[in-house]
Protein backbone atom coordinates (compact mmCIF):
# COMPACT_ATOMS: atom_id res chain seq x y z
CA UNK A 1 0.00 0.00 0.00
CA UNK A 2 1.12 3.26 -0.92
CA UNK A 3 0.96 5.79 1.89
CA UNK A 4 1.12 9.72 1.08
CA UNK A 5 1.96 12.75 3.16
CA UNK A 6 -0.75 15.14 4.23
CA UNK A 7 1.26 17.65 1.40
CA UNK A 8 1.06 14.95 -1.53
CA UNK A 9 -2.98 14.27 -0.87
CA UNK A 10 -3.31 17.92 -1.09
CA UNK A 11 -1.39 18.05 -3.92
CA UNK A 12 -3.10 14.81 -5.96
CA UNK A 13 -6.99 16.05 -4.30
CA UNK A 14 -6.26 19.14 -6.05
CA UNK A 15 -5.27 17.79 -9.49
CA UNK A 16 -8.18 15.04 -9.61
CA UNK A 17 -10.77 18.16 -8.94
CA UNK A 18 -8.90 20.32 -11.67
CA UNK A 19 -9.06 17.38 -14.10
CA UNK A 20 -12.55 17.22 -13.35
CA UNK A 21 -13.62 20.79 -13.94
CA UNK A 22 -13.93 21.58 -10.64
CA UNK A 23 -12.94 24.79 -8.69
CA UNK A 24 -10.17 24.62 -6.46
CA UNK A 25 -10.55 26.47 -3.26
CA UNK A 26 -6.40 27.56 -2.24
CA UNK A 27 -5.44 27.38 1.32
CA UNK A 28 -6.19 31.50 1.92
CA UNK A 29 -10.06 31.01 0.86
CA UNK A 30 -10.87 28.21 2.86
CA UNK A 31 -13.90 28.10 5.18
CA UNK A 32 -12.66 30.22 8.51
CA UNK A 33 -14.94 30.35 11.68
CA UNK A 34 -16.69 33.77 12.70
CA UNK A 35 -18.59 33.75 15.92
CA UNK A 36 -18.68 36.54 17.88
CA UNK A 37 -20.07 35.96 20.97
CA UNK A 38 -20.23 37.93 24.77
CA UNK A 39 -16.80 36.42 26.81
CA UNK A 40 -16.41 39.34 29.01
CA UNK A 41 -15.31 42.82 29.26
CA UNK A 42 -11.74 43.94 27.29
CA UNK A 43 -10.22 46.95 28.18
CA UNK A 44 -8.64 49.71 25.89
CA UNK A 45 -6.36 52.80 26.18
CA UNK A 46 -6.98 54.88 23.07
CA UNK A 47 -4.64 57.44 22.35
CA UNK A 48 -4.75 60.15 19.64
CA UNK A 49 -1.79 62.69 19.12
CA UNK A 50 -2.55 66.08 17.00
CA UNK A 51 0.40 67.28 15.87
CA UNK A 52 -0.37 70.82 13.40
CA UNK A 53 2.28 71.99 11.28
CA UNK A 54 2.24 75.20 9.53
CA UNK A 55 -0.79 76.70 11.67
CA UNK A 56 0.10 80.68 12.03
CA UNK A 57 -2.89 82.59 12.67
CA UNK A 58 -4.48 80.41 15.45
CA UNK A 59 -6.49 76.89 15.22
CA UNK A 60 -9.27 74.75 16.10
CA UNK A 61 -8.75 70.92 16.67
CA UNK A 62 -11.65 68.84 17.37
CA UNK A 63 -11.72 65.17 18.69
CA UNK A 64 -14.43 62.68 18.71
CA UNK A 65 -14.45 61.36 22.45
CA UNK A 66 -16.52 57.69 23.02
CA UNK A 67 -20.02 58.85 23.67
CA UNK A 68 -21.83 55.68 24.41
CA UNK A 69 -22.89 53.78 27.71
CA UNK A 70 -24.43 50.52 26.32
CA UNK A 71 -24.37 46.90 27.44
CA UNK A 72 -21.55 46.36 24.94
CA UNK A 73 -19.30 49.94 25.32
CA UNK A 74 -18.23 52.11 28.32
CA UNK A 75 -16.14 54.57 29.37
CA UNK A 76 -14.01 54.38 32.16
CA UNK A 77 -12.19 57.81 31.87
CA UNK A 78 -11.13 61.03 29.28
CA UNK A 79 -8.32 62.92 29.63
CA UNK A 80 -5.87 65.06 27.68
CA UNK A 81 -2.63 67.14 27.42
CA UNK A 82 -0.88 69.47 25.54
CA UNK A 83 -0.36 73.47 24.70
CA UNK A 84 -3.37 74.95 23.64
CA UNK A 85 -4.41 77.95 25.53
CA UNK A 86 -7.63 76.19 25.71
CA UNK A 87 -9.22 72.79 25.78
CA UNK A 88 -12.71 71.74 26.71
CA UNK A 89 -15.19 68.47 26.75
CA UNK A 90 -18.64 69.67 25.26
CA UNK A 91 -21.24 67.95 24.07
CA UNK A 92 -23.16 68.52 21.23
CA UNK A 93 -26.53 69.43 21.97
CA UNK A 94 -28.35 67.60 19.33
CA UNK A 95 -27.02 64.58 19.04
CA UNK A 96 -25.06 63.88 22.12
CA UNK A 97 -21.70 63.50 20.69
CA UNK A 98 -18.76 64.39 22.97
CA UNK A 99 -16.24 66.85 21.61
CA UNK A 100 -12.85 67.70 22.61
CA UNK A 101 -12.60 70.93 21.39
CA UNK A 102 -8.96 72.85 21.54
CA UNK A 103 -7.71 76.00 20.72
CA UNK A 104 -4.47 77.53 19.87
CA UNK A 105 -3.12 80.53 19.89
CA UNK A 106 -1.28 82.56 16.69
CA UNK A 107 2.42 81.65 17.22
CA UNK A 108 2.40 78.25 19.55
CA UNK A 109 5.14 76.55 18.86
CA UNK A 110 3.66 73.18 16.70
CA UNK A 111 0.36 72.86 18.64
CA UNK A 112 -0.49 69.56 20.44
CA UNK A 113 -3.48 68.50 21.96
CA UNK A 114 -3.08 64.43 23.26
CA UNK A 115 -6.65 62.90 24.11
CA UNK A 116 -6.57 59.98 26.06
CA UNK A 117 -9.59 57.48 26.37
CA UNK A 118 -10.01 54.11 27.90
CA UNK A 119 -12.90 52.51 27.54
CA UNK A 120 -14.71 48.59 27.91
CA UNK A 121 -15.67 46.65 25.02
CA UNK A 122 -17.52 43.38 24.19
CA UNK A 123 -18.36 41.13 21.52
CA UNK A 124 -22.66 41.37 21.27
CA UNK A 125 -25.03 39.02 19.88
CA UNK A 126 -28.62 38.79 20.14
CA UNK A 127 -30.21 35.31 21.23
CA UNK A 128 -32.73 35.26 18.28
CA UNK A 129 -34.32 32.52 20.62
CA UNK A 130 -35.35 34.78 23.43
CA UNK A 131 -37.26 38.17 23.35
CA UNK A 132 -36.50 41.39 24.25
CA UNK A 133 -34.29 42.13 27.61
CA UNK A 134 -34.50 44.60 29.64
CA UNK A 135 -37.15 47.43 29.25
CA UNK A 136 -38.93 48.82 25.85
CA UNK A 137 -38.02 51.46 23.92
CA UNK A 138 -39.18 55.21 24.42
CA UNK A 139 -41.09 55.92 21.45
CA UNK A 140 -40.08 59.17 20.94
CA UNK A 141 -36.36 57.97 20.61
CA UNK A 142 -37.85 55.08 18.08
CA UNK A 143 -39.29 58.13 15.64
CA UNK A 144 -36.15 59.66 15.81
CA UNK A 145 -34.34 56.87 14.34
CA UNK A 146 -37.16 56.96 11.74
CA UNK A 147 -36.99 60.41 10.57
CA UNK A 148 -34.71 61.52 7.23
CA UNK A 149 -31.21 62.70 7.57
CA UNK A 150 -29.36 65.24 5.13
CA UNK A 151 -27.29 62.16 3.86
CA UNK A 152 -29.86 59.64 4.76
CA UNK A 153 -33.60 60.31 2.76
CA UNK A 154 -36.31 57.85 3.34
CA UNK A 155 -39.11 59.01 0.48
CA UNK A 156 -38.17 58.77 -3.42
CA UNK A 157 -36.23 56.28 -4.60
CA UNK A 158 -35.18 54.73 -1.42
CA UNK A 159 -38.89 54.04 -0.49
CA UNK A 160 -39.55 53.15 -3.71
CA UNK A 161 -36.57 50.78 -3.53
CA UNK A 162 -37.24 49.30 0.28
CA UNK A 163 -40.79 48.86 -0.80
CA UNK A 164 -39.75 46.32 -3.31
CA UNK A 165 -37.49 44.73 -1.24
CA UNK A 166 -39.94 43.81 1.99
CA UNK A 167 -43.06 43.27 -0.07
CA UNK A 168 -45.08 40.35 1.64
CA UNK A 169 -42.44 40.20 4.85
CA UNK A 170 -44.08 38.95 7.48
CA UNK A 171 -42.33 40.77 10.81
CA UNK A 172 -39.38 43.35 11.63
CA UNK A 173 -37.18 40.64 11.69
CA UNK A 174 -37.50 39.01 8.24
CA UNK A 175 -38.05 42.36 6.75
CA UNK A 176 -34.58 43.54 8.19
CA UNK A 177 -32.86 40.28 7.08
CA UNK A 178 -34.02 41.03 3.20
CA UNK A 179 -32.59 44.45 3.86
CA UNK A 180 -29.48 43.43 4.51
CA UNK A 181 -29.29 40.56 2.09
CA UNK A 182 -29.88 43.05 -0.89
CA UNK A 183 -27.39 45.32 0.29
CA UNK A 184 -25.16 42.39 0.77
CA UNK A 185 -25.73 41.20 -2.92
CA UNK A 186 -26.29 44.60 -4.51
CA UNK A 187 -23.16 46.85 -3.36
CA UNK A 188 -19.74 46.09 -3.53
CA UNK A 189 -16.63 47.71 -1.82
CA UNK A 190 -14.62 50.25 -3.49
CA UNK A 191 -11.27 50.82 -1.52
CA UNK A 192 -10.19 53.72 -4.07
CA UNK A 193 -13.15 55.98 -1.89
CA UNK A 194 -11.58 58.23 0.11
CA UNK A 195 -12.06 57.85 4.03
CA UNK A 196 -15.28 55.85 4.86
CA UNK A 197 -17.54 57.65 1.90
CA UNK A 198 -20.20 59.84 1.69
CA UNK A 199 -22.98 58.10 2.58
CA UNK A 200 -25.34 59.92 0.21
CA UNK A 201 -27.96 57.03 -0.76
CA UNK A 202 -30.15 58.77 -2.83
CA UNK A 203 -27.56 59.43 -5.76
CA UNK A 204 -26.31 55.60 -5.12
CA UNK A 205 -30.18 54.55 -5.54
CA UNK A 206 -30.51 57.10 -8.53
CA UNK A 207 -27.19 56.27 -10.58
CA UNK A 208 -27.00 52.34 -9.96
CA UNK A 209 -23.71 53.26 -8.78
CA UNK A 210 -23.90 51.14 -5.61
CA UNK A 211 -20.03 51.24 -4.64
CA UNK A 212 -18.77 52.58 -1.33
CA UNK A 213 -17.29 51.90 1.94
CA UNK A 214 -18.86 51.92 5.42
CA UNK A 215 -20.38 54.93 5.25
CA UNK A 216 -22.08 54.38 2.07
CA UNK A 217 -23.39 50.96 2.07
CA UNK A 218 -24.26 50.65 5.90
CA UNK A 219 -26.16 54.57 5.25
CA UNK A 220 -27.95 52.53 2.33
CA UNK A 221 -29.04 49.33 5.00
CA UNK A 222 -30.44 52.02 7.44
CA UNK A 223 -32.14 54.56 5.17
CA UNK A 224 -33.66 51.28 3.60
CA UNK A 225 -34.66 50.25 7.04
CA UNK A 226 -36.00 53.03 7.98
CA UNK A 227 -38.25 53.12 4.71
CA UNK A 228 -39.17 50.49 5.60
CA UNK A 229 -40.58 51.25 8.55
CA UNK A 230 -37.42 50.00 11.00
CA UNK A 231 -35.85 52.20 12.95
CA UNK A 232 -31.77 52.16 12.57
CA UNK A 233 -28.58 54.12 13.10
CA UNK A 234 -25.19 54.60 12.22
CA UNK A 235 -22.45 54.25 14.82
CA UNK A 236 -19.47 55.87 14.09
CA UNK A 237 -15.98 54.41 15.47
CA UNK A 238 -12.80 52.60 15.40
CA UNK A 239 -11.81 49.59 14.98
CA UNK A 240 -9.24 48.58 17.97
CA UNK A 241 -7.29 45.31 17.68
CA UNK A 242 -7.17 42.40 15.44
CA UNK A 243 -9.77 39.96 15.39
CA UNK A 244 -9.42 37.32 17.15
CA UNK A 245 -11.21 34.84 13.92
CA UNK A 246 -7.93 35.83 11.50
CA UNK A 247 -10.22 38.18 9.36
CA UNK A 248 -7.18 40.50 8.10
CA UNK A 249 -9.76 43.13 6.95
CA UNK A 250 -12.09 42.95 10.49
CA UNK A 251 -9.00 43.91 12.48
CA UNK A 252 -6.70 47.17 13.07
CA UNK A 253 -2.87 47.46 14.19
CA UNK A 254 -2.99 49.11 17.20
CA UNK A 255 0.31 50.57 16.92
CA UNK A 256 -1.49 52.69 14.08
CA UNK A 257 -4.87 53.27 13.68
CA UNK A 258 -4.99 55.46 11.07
CA UNK A 259 -7.69 54.77 8.57
CA UNK A 260 -9.49 52.33 11.10
CA UNK A 261 -12.11 54.73 11.31
CA UNK A 262 -15.54 52.00 10.56
CA UNK A 263 -18.85 52.86 11.45
CA UNK A 264 -21.12 50.10 12.23
CA UNK A 265 -25.19 49.90 12.07
CA UNK A 266 -27.83 48.74 14.21
CA UNK A 267 -31.78 48.10 13.30
CA UNK A 268 -34.22 48.01 16.04
CA UNK A 269 -37.02 44.93 16.07
CA UNK A 270 -39.83 44.73 18.04
CA UNK A 271 -39.13 41.48 19.84
CA UNK A 272 -35.46 41.94 20.31
CA UNK A 273 -34.03 45.48 21.03
CA UNK A 274 -31.77 47.53 19.01
CA UNK A 275 -29.43 44.48 16.92
CA UNK A 276 -25.88 44.47 15.62
CA UNK A 277 -25.75 44.75 11.85
CA UNK A 278 -23.07 45.44 9.57
CA UNK A 279 -23.46 44.82 5.87
CA UNK A 280 -20.62 46.70 4.63
CA UNK A 281 -18.10 44.53 6.70
CA UNK A 282 -19.35 41.82 4.59
CA UNK A 283 -18.51 43.46 1.58
CA UNK A 284 -15.24 44.57 2.56
CA UNK A 285 -14.21 40.35 3.06
CA UNK A 286 -15.55 39.37 -0.28
CA UNK A 287 -13.05 42.51 -2.23
CA UNK A 288 -10.42 42.81 0.01
CA UNK A 289 -9.55 39.40 2.87
CA UNK A 290 -8.17 37.69 -0.19
CA UNK A 291 -5.95 38.55 -2.98
CA UNK A 292 -8.91 38.12 -5.11
CA UNK A 293 -12.20 39.60 -5.17
CA UNK A 294 -15.02 37.21 -3.98
CA UNK A 295 -18.08 37.80 -5.68
CA UNK A 296 -19.90 35.36 -4.21
CA UNK A 297 -21.52 35.78 -0.81
CA UNK A 298 -22.09 32.40 -0.30
CA UNK A 299 -18.23 31.55 -0.42
CA UNK A 300 -16.88 29.52 2.24
CA UNK A 301 -14.52 32.59 3.37
CA UNK A 302 -17.71 34.62 3.43
CA UNK A 303 -20.30 32.98 4.55
CA UNK A 304 -19.69 32.95 8.15
CA UNK A 305 -19.32 36.45 8.49
CA UNK A 306 -22.17 37.40 6.50
CA UNK A 307 -24.03 34.98 8.84
CA UNK A 308 -22.63 36.70 11.46
CA UNK A 309 -22.60 40.07 11.15
CA UNK A 310 -26.50 39.85 10.83
CA UNK A 311 -27.46 39.78 14.44
CA UNK A 312 -23.45 40.36 16.40
CA UNK A 313 -20.41 42.27 16.36
CA UNK A 314 -16.52 41.51 17.56
CA UNK A 315 -15.58 43.57 20.58
CA UNK A 316 -12.46 44.51 19.33
CA UNK A 317 -14.30 47.98 17.84
CA UNK A 318 -15.65 51.26 19.80
CA UNK A 319 -17.65 53.58 18.92
CA UNK A 320 -17.62 57.02 19.23
CA UNK A 321 -20.82 58.41 18.63
CA UNK A 322 -24.49 57.90 16.57
CA UNK A 323 -24.12 61.90 15.12
CA UNK A 324 -25.15 62.25 11.33
CA UNK A 325 -25.45 66.27 10.23
CA UNK A 326 -23.36 67.85 13.09
CA UNK A 327 -21.97 71.13 13.28
CA UNK A 328 -18.50 71.28 15.52
CA UNK A 329 -18.09 74.35 17.88
CA UNK A 330 -16.56 77.10 16.70
CA UNK A 331 -16.20 75.66 13.30
CA UNK A 332 -16.48 77.84 9.83
CA UNK A 333 -17.42 75.00 8.04
CA UNK A 334 -20.76 73.99 7.66
CA UNK A 335 -22.19 70.40 8.99
CA UNK A 336 -20.26 67.18 9.05
CA UNK A 337 -22.30 64.15 7.68
CA UNK A 338 -20.26 62.20 10.60
CA UNK A 339 -17.59 62.67 13.05
CA UNK A 340 -15.42 60.07 13.63
CA UNK A 341 -12.30 62.03 12.37
CA UNK A 342 -10.07 64.37 13.99
CA UNK A 343 -10.92 67.47 12.46
CA UNK A 344 -8.83 70.84 12.30
CA UNK A 345 -9.12 74.21 11.40
CA UNK A 346 -6.09 77.11 10.72
CA UNK A 347 -6.00 80.23 9.48
CA UNK A 348 -5.17 78.66 5.89
CA UNK A 349 -8.11 76.68 6.18
CA UNK A 350 -9.77 72.88 7.10
CA UNK A 351 -7.16 70.11 7.27
CA UNK A 352 -7.87 67.42 5.43
CA UNK A 353 -8.85 64.21 7.87
CA UNK A 354 -8.48 61.99 5.45
CA UNK A 355 -4.53 62.78 5.15
CA UNK A 356 -3.94 62.04 8.72
CA UNK A 357 0.24 62.34 8.05
CA UNK A 358 -0.37 66.00 6.76
CA UNK A 359 -2.67 66.69 9.36
CA UNK A 360 -0.64 65.69 11.15
CA UNK A 361 -2.31 63.02 13.64
CA UNK A 362 -1.73 59.44 14.90
CA UNK A 363 -4.36 57.14 16.79
CA UNK A 364 -3.20 53.95 19.06
CA UNK A 365 -4.64 51.51 21.02
CA UNK A 366 -3.48 49.16 24.06
CA UNK A 367 -5.02 46.84 25.57
CA UNK A 368 -4.98 46.44 29.26
CA UNK A 369 -6.00 44.42 32.25
CA UNK A 370 -7.99 45.85 34.43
Amino acid sequence: MTHLSRRSFVHTASAILAMAGAPVIRAEQAARRFEPLPAGWRAFEVTTTVKLRESAGGSLVWLPVPSLETPWQRTVNTSWSGNASDARLVADGTTGAKVLVARFDDGTSEPTIVLSNRVETQSRAVDWKQGLAGAPADPADLRKWLAPSERIVTDGIVRKVATQIVLGARSDREKAQRIYDWVVVSTYREPKVRGCGEGDIKAMLETGNLSGKCADINALFVGLCRAAGLPARDIYGLRLAPSAFGYRELGANPASLKGAQHCRAEVHLKEHGWVAMDPADVTKVMRQETAEWIKDAGHPIVAPVRKALFGSWEGNWMGFNTASDIRLPGAKRGKLGFFMYPQAETAAGARDPYDPDTFAYQITAREVTA
